[in-house]
């Protein structure tokens, strides 16, 4: 089932190839049609011509040889009649005159010596008529010309083609100079039709060919132009994926070759540009790591002394000098923000380092979200809706920073009471959704998108406020390495509300492996509004 799986898949992949080399915005495919077209242009512009021309002269040389051939045979036969010929005279010299070597129809129209109109057709009395000549070709013949010196005859032979039940006809006629008869030709073209019709046949058929010649001509080009420009797509996407190392075959002196080396030199320069960014940020981080842990020891011992500071100002009997208690307060405070901000420092590190892990574990998430309040003493400002056995794997310790974080910062910029509620979506494998929400004025648009960055505090009057800009912050990347998201809106019925979102078992996103080191406190509650 497995190998019948992946071919579907290599089959499906491979259609998918195919067809995004043929979609119309395809390089290739366009070649290819700019070279039909052009081929279609140029054949059928060869092929009309040739056709024409052929047409020309092989109606030009049938009708010169059948115009002649009854031009002479109206001078010796129908010359030869009298000038009032009776019928009989007439059907005979029609048929004598169709004899030819042209084997045409002939009419001829005289007047008997009573004056009467008289007619002989060489096929008999029910075939060539004179209805079958046009009303214009018998003006033209009746016509008498005035005989001038460039004119030497009172009539002339006139032709015309015609088409009579799809069958083309060459209809001619002239009259005897001197007086006779009026003899009319009509001749079929068939043969000389089928011989165009199958030109016309061969012509199309060469034109087909030559279009698919183009095509094929076109693709074994679009190949050969193609293949370098495909060759350089792949190098360019496996660079957008972080292999700064790929480098293109360079051959040739022509415009590809150039481009390939100019993607060389610009892949080498970007190598070597995220490399020592890459340093730079890498000595940054140790000097954060470092500083942070050399702090460590200093800190332990101010906190300490702080601590007994701190039991002297609570105690009743009022030993320490009103004059100072200010300043120990300001110093004892400031400490513990110091202690705050270098823990957060070090955790923000090794988010940054990559050797944060996930120590995971089955979490009732309402059980977790509850000791999370009641270590703080939020039970009186926190309402929760969450009912008992929605269970997770999860870290609990980070679930702890997210929800301090959360909580915290909605308590302190929002506005009680805080509703934390907690569901699962119904769909199979579906998420965990906690959704954090305050009755505050919300957030500014313009801090909205900003919310989660480190160090960003959306009031420049405040820099000196308790938080330090890190605690969404690390909240962020605790839900990222649980493979969830945090997101930040406003309520339409007023306040914010920070969405939660984990999946139910992380285990395939993140490595079961015990933490590198941190702090067990929800650290700083973050800055998100004035």
């Amino acid at each position: 089932m497995t190998d019948r799986q992946g071919g579907l898949r290599g089959w499906a992949a491979d259609r998918r190839g195919a067809m995004s080399r043929l979609r119309f915005t395809s390089l290739r495919l366009r070649l290819v049609v700019v070279f039909g077209l052009v081929a279609l242009t140029a054949a059928v512009s060869a092929s009309g011509i040739a056709y024409w021309l052929n047409r020309e002269a092989v109606l030009t040389r049938t009708q010169d040889a059948v115009l002649r051939d009854f031009q002479q045979e109206m001078q010796n036969r129908a010359g030869a009649l009298p000038v009032h010929p009776t019928q009989d005279e007439l059907q005979r010299t029609a048929g004598q005159m169709a004899n030819s070597s042209q084997r045409f129809s002939v009419l001829l129209v005289g007047q008997d010596s009573n004056g009467k109109t008289v007619y002989g057709s060489s096929d008999g009395l029910s075939a060539f008529a004179l209805d079958d000549v046009p009303t214009s070709l018998r003006k033209a013949v009746d016509k008498q010309q005035k005989v001038t010196d460039s004119n030497k005859s009172a009539y002339h032979l006139y032709w015309q083609r015609v088409v009579d039940h799809g069958t083309p006809y060459l209809v001619a006629g002239t009259r005897l100079i001197g007086g006779g008869p009026t003899g009319y030709m009509m001749k079929s073209l068939e043969p000389e039709a089928k011989d165009l019709n199958s030109l016309a046949w061969s012509l199309g058929i060469a034109t087909g060919l030559a279009l698919i010649g183009s095509a094929l001509l076109a693709q074994a080009a679009a190949t050969t132009v193609l293949k370098p420009v495909h060759r350089l797509g792949v190098a360019a996407r496996r660079l957008g994926e972080g292999k700064l190392d790929t480098r293109l075959r360079v051959s040739g002196t022509d415009e590809l070759a150039d481009l390939s080396r100019t993607f060389n030199d610009a892949a080498e320069a970007l190598e070597k540009r995220v490399d020592d960014m890459a340093a730079r940020d890498d000595a940054s981080r140790r000097f954060v790591a470092d500083m942070s842990h050399e702090l460590r020891t200093p800190l332990t011992a101010i906190t300490a002394v702080t601590e007994i500071l701190e039991e002297e100002l609570e105690a009743e009997s009022g030993s320490m000098d009103p004059m100072i208690e200010p300043a120990v307060r300001l110093v004892v405070s400031e400490t513990r923000r110091l202690n705050d901000l270098v823990e957060n420092l070090m955790e923000v590190t090794r988010f940054d380092a990559g050797t944060a892990r996930l120590v995971l574990d089955d979490v009732d998430i309402a059980d977790q979200i509850t000791a999370c309040i009641d270590a703080r003493a939020w039970l009186d400002a926190v309402e929760l809706d969450a009912e008992r056995g929605i269970h997770a794997r999860l870290d609990p310790r980070r679930l702890d920073v997210i929800l301090a974080n959360l909580i915290g910062n909605a308590l302190k910029h929002g506005g009680s009471p805080v509703r934390v509620s907690v569901r699962m979506e119904q769909e199979e494998g579906g998420d965990l959704v906690v959704a954090v929400r305050d009755h505050g004025p919300g957030i500014p648009e313009d801090v909205l998108p900003h919310v989660f960055d480190r160090f960003y505090k959306a009031s420049a009057s405040r820099p000196r406020s308790e938080g330090s800009g890190l605690g969404l912050s690390i909240a962020t990347e605790n839900a990222r390495i649980h493979g969830g998201s945090i997101t930040a809106a406003n309520s339409p019925e007023g306040g914010a509300v920070f969405t939660f979102r984990l999946p139910r078992d992380p285990s395939r996103l993140a490595e079961d492996s015990k933490d590198a080191g941190g702090t067990g406190d929800a650290g700083d509650a973050g800055e998100k509004g004035a």
